[in-house]
C-alpha cells in the first residue's frame, strides 16, 4: 500500500514509513493530549504536498479553530483556505445522524476523484447522536467509510473514561471499524508535563508496540521522542538554524527538486520557531533528522 507523510515529526518511522492511504486513523486522548494538532498538522503536511484537505469540525466553529492554528504557528493556513486547497465543514449544532445520513453522501459525491486528507474533529458527538449500540455503529461505519472514499482519514475520540481504559463503549466502535489506532495518554492532573504516544493498531504494516514520550511544540505540532534520548539531555538550540542550513546543503539537489519555495519558508520557519520554543529533552540534531524524515530529504 502507498504511504504518505503523517505530520507528525517522528511518527513515520515507527509506522513503517508512514500512514497507508485510504485508511482510517483513529486519535484517542483526554483533553490536552494534542489530537486537534495531530490532525491539523496531518492536514499541513498534505497542503504543502500539493494535496487537498478537509476538515469537518464537529464541535468548534472553522474561525475559532483557524485561530488557534495560527497560534500554534501555522501562520498560512489562510492562504491554502482561500485557494480552496483546504475547506471546512462545520457540522457543529446539527443533529449528526441526519447530517451523515442526508448531506454525506452528495459531498462524497462531489469530492470523488481528489484523494484528499479528511480530519473528523471529534467524533465523539456522532456515537451520541443516537442511543443503541447498534445505531451507532451503523451511523459510524457509514460516516468512516463514505469519508475514505474520497482520501485518508483521521478522526479524534474524547478519552472520557478512566485513562488508559479502552474498552468503553465511546471508544469500542470506532477502534474496531479503524485501520489504525494511535493513543495519546496525557494525565493533566497527575503529571502536566508528560505526554506518552502508544500505536494501538496498524493494519497491512509493522509498527511499534511501544509508548514513546512526545511534546507538542509550537511551529511543529507533535515531536515524538525517541527512546534512547534520556530525560536530562543537554540542549543546546542556539544554532538549530544553520544546523538545518548545514544539513540541507549536504543532501543532492535530485532530492530536493521537489521542494517548492512555500515549502522551504515553512520548514525555515518551523525552525525559527523552534528556537524560542522549550523543546525539553529533545536533541536539535534529532529534530532537524526528522524534519529532513518528513520531506522525503532523507531516508527513515
Amino acid at each position: 500500500m502507498k504511504k504518505i507523510k503523517s505530520g507528525v515529526y517522528g511518527l513515520n518511522r515507527l509506522m513503517d514509513g508512514g500512514i497507508n492511504q485510504n485508511t482510517i486513523t483513529t486519535v484517542i486522548g483526554s483533553s490536552g493530549a494534542g489530537k486537534t494538532t495531530f490532525a491539523t498538522y496531518f492536514l499541513k503536511r498534505g497542503v504543502e504536498h500539493g494535496e487537498d484537505a478537509i476538515f469537518i469540525t464537529l464541535d468548534e466553529e472553522p474561525k475559532q479553530i483557524i485561530k488557534e492554528v495560527i497560534q500554534m504557528g501555522w501562520v498560512d493556513i489562510e492562504d491554502y483556505i482561500d485557494k480552496g486547497a483546504l475547506v471546512f465543514v462545520d457540522a457543529g449544532g446539527k443533529q449528526f445522524s441526519e447530517f451523515i445520513k442526508t448531506e454525506l453522501a452528495g459531498f462524497v459525491e462531489e469530492w470523488k476523484g481528489y484523494n484528499a486528507r479528511i480530519i473528523i474533529d471529534p467524533l465523539t458527538p456522532v456515537l451520541w447522536s443516537v442511543h443503541h449500540k447498534y445505531e451507532q455503529r451503523d451511523l459510524c461505519s457509514f460516516l468512516l467509510r463514505e469519508t475514505r472514499k474520497i482520501g485518508t482519514v483521521v478522526c479524534t475520540l474524547e478519552e472520557h473514561s478512566v485513562m488508559g481504559d479502552l474498552s468503553g463503549p465511546d471508544l469500542v466502535i470506532p477502534m474496531y471499524l479503524a485501520d489504525n489506532v494511535i493513543h495519546l495518554r496525557y494525565k493533566s492532573h497527575e503529571s502536566p508535563e508528560r505526554r506518552e504516544m502508544k500505536i494501538i493498531k496498524c493494519r497491512s504494516s509493522r509498527h511499534s508496540s511501544f509508548w514513546h514520550s512526545y511534546r507538542i511544540v509550537k511551529g511543529s505540532g507533535i515531536i515524538i521522542q525517541e527512546a534512547e534520548l534520556a530525560e536530562g539531555t543537554p540542549i543546546n538550540i542556539v544554532n538549530l538554524g544553520s544546523k538545518l542550513q548545514k544539513a540541507l546543503a549536504n543532501i543532492p539537489a535530485s532530492k530536493k527538486k521537489n521542494l517548492t519555495p512555500k515549502v522551504i519558508r515553512s520548514i525555515n520557519h518551523t525552525v525559527s520557531l523552534l528556537s524560542q520554543e522549550d523543546i525539553g529533552p529533545l536533541d536539535p540534531e534529532y529534530i532537524i533528522k526528522q524534519i529532513l524524515q518528513e520531506y522525503d530529504l532523507i531516508e527513515g
